[in-house]
């Protein structure tokens, strides 16, 4: 069989979930053409279907060792392969080997900014971008695209400008009223609230446009004080999106029994070799929106700590460790397969991966909120790690997740019994680590931050084994990219509010309500 039909029936076999057949044909490619990698990488994502990690991240390695500088069809595939292992080097390498920004495509920039965004580098991703629009000022995608990051590196007047040049050329994309209605508090002047109820009234809109639309109406209407059609908004925006995913709370609740089955063993020891050896880890986790991003930001403005975001490097050695190539933070069967691992090479792996972000500082935070799954896990393969918890009261916890359109990665937040059972299963398992790993976990209060953030941290600094100082109660005017839910609201400094944003909400929020108190 020729090499095209190979491909053909690989790629039919592929869209069928046959994945063991597809590999063959492409293995079969691979026999005559060893060094292909457009196969390489098409394989690499094949296996990873099919659950093997460690298989899927050779064949991308593989690919990217090609001696010669690869086509351009084959690094656009290979690069959100090499982003997913976050095999860094790997991954910059072979961008460079693309050569100047200048001589590539207008998709091609888009795709390269995206993944380079997901590496939380949006500098690097906005001269993607700029090069992407100085080919074409005009092209949609671009300007939205440029708005995203725009808004995580806090260029919010930047970022109106190029969605309201956006909504001139095309107005019905859903996404850019979306982002438009978070950028700033809507007024009774100047909203875009009939723009948004215009383009709901439409029939054809598919799920995902109907979130993004009523999550952006939602928004608006609280901002303008009519909570009422604000909640009828909320509840449009949540079954919308809620009808996108497959999400079962049973499983939350057999994956944390799984996790409190798991003992942390409190004699393991440090790692004493390997690059990053004399790095201290600061993990910040907690449950979405309880004030990470916030902490974070705070602690990153000490002269000796470096902030790295939202990032899954942990996850990421988790699966390489389990051979299985799960979804989120962690998955059961990780779980299962972690009485085997070595928890030391675990450690190691994830100082050196991570080395290259880090600079002259001793300490770096992570800050994936949902790593509160794998705190017995971190403790192992980093005993001298500090473990910062963020608690920040239910219902404002709850609320906040409710009205946030997060990826898929948050499939429990968009049902408010759902979401209040998960937070019951959040908090079973946060009192299991702390019983577990005493003092190995320092709970923040969020209300108790924002009301005396230098008690909480100097108690932080303390907790970290950091001198405190002044310069980290004044997060304004930071500069650093903030990829997370709370790109904006971070900006605005350390904010105690007298009434809780749920307040207005609590007829409508009652099942959420009576489920958490039970």
């Amino acid at each position: 069989m020729d090499l095209g039909s190979l491909w053909h029936q690989a790629n039919r076999h592929a869209e069928q979930r046959e994945w063991s057949r597809a590999e063959a044909c492409l293995k079969a490619m691979l026999v005559r053409q060893p060094g292909n990698a457009v196969v390489l990488a098409r394989l690499s994502e094949v296996v990873s279907r099919d659950g093997r990690y460690r298989d899927a991240h050779a064949m991308a390695m593989r690919a990217s060792a090609a001696p010669k500088r690869l086509p351009a069809d084959a690094a656009m595939r290979l690069l959100p392969r090499l982003r997913a292992f976050n095999e860094a080097g790997a991954f910059h390498g072979l961008l460079r080997g693309m050569g100047p920004a200048s001589r590539l495509t207008i998709p091609q920039l888009l795709s390269c900014a995206s993944q380079i965004s997901y590496f939380n580098q949006q500098e690097l991703a906005l001269e993607y971008l700029d090069e992407a629009k100085r080919a074409d000022p005009d092209y949609p995608p671009t300007l939205l695209a440029r708005a995203q990051v725009l808004v995580y590196l806090g260029r919010f007047d930047e970022a109106e400008a190029e969605l309201l040049h956006c909504q001139r050329r095309a107005p019905d994309i859903a996404q850019l009223y979306w982002l438009l209605s978070r950028l700033r508090k809507q007024t009774a002047s100047a909203n875009h609230v009939s723009q948004i109820r215009a383009q709901l009234s439409k029939p054809d809109r598919k799920p995902v446009e109907r979130a993004l639309l009523a999550y952006a109406l939602h928004k608006e209407l609280d901002d303008l004080g009519d909570h009422s059609k604000a909640a009828e908004a909320l509840d449009l925006a949540c079954r919308a999106k809620r009808s996108t995913l497959h999400y079962r709370s049973d499983d939350t609740r057999k994956l944390v029994d799984g996790l409190m089955r798991f003992v942390p063993s409190r004699e393991a020891r440090a790692p004493n070799d390997g690059p990053g050896v004399e790095r201290t880890p600061v993990f910040i986790v907690g449950m979405h929106r309880s004030g990470t991003t916030l902490l974070e930001q705070l602690l990153a403005s000490h002269v000796d700590v470096r902030g790295i975001g939202e990032l899954y490097d942990f996850p990421v050695q988790m699966r390489q460790a389990a051979d299985h190539f799960g979804r989120g933070a962690i998955d059961a069967v990780i779980v299962e397969r972690a009485v085997d691992m070595d928890f030391g090479e675990i450690g190691r792996r994830y100082l050196a991966g991570l080395e290259w972000r880090l600079g002259k500082e001793h300490y770096f935070t992570d800050k994936l909120p949902s790593n509160f799954l794998n705190i017995g896990f971190i403790a192992r393969a980093l005993p001298h790690a500090r473990i910062l918890h963020m608690v920040r009261d239910p219902v404002e916890t709850c609320f906040s997740n409710l009205r946030e359109l997060f990826s898929d990665a948050n499939p429990y937040s968009y049902d408010q019994l759902e979401l209040a059972a998960y937070h019951r299963e959040y908090r079973r398992l946060m009192a299991h680590w702390h019983a577990a790993l005493p003092g190995r976990i320092m709970d923040v209060d969020y209300a108790e931050l924002t009301r005396d953030p230098e008690t909480v941290m100097r108690r932080v600094s303390e907790f970290c084994g950091l001198e405190f100082q002044p310069a980290m109660l004044d997060i304004k005017g930071r500069t650093r990219g903030v990829a997370t839910a709370s790109a904006v609201q971070v900006r605005e400094g350390i904010v105690a509010r007298e009434k809780p944003k749920w307040a207005p909400y609590a007829e409508y929020l009652k099942p959420m309500i009576e489920a958490l108190h039970r």
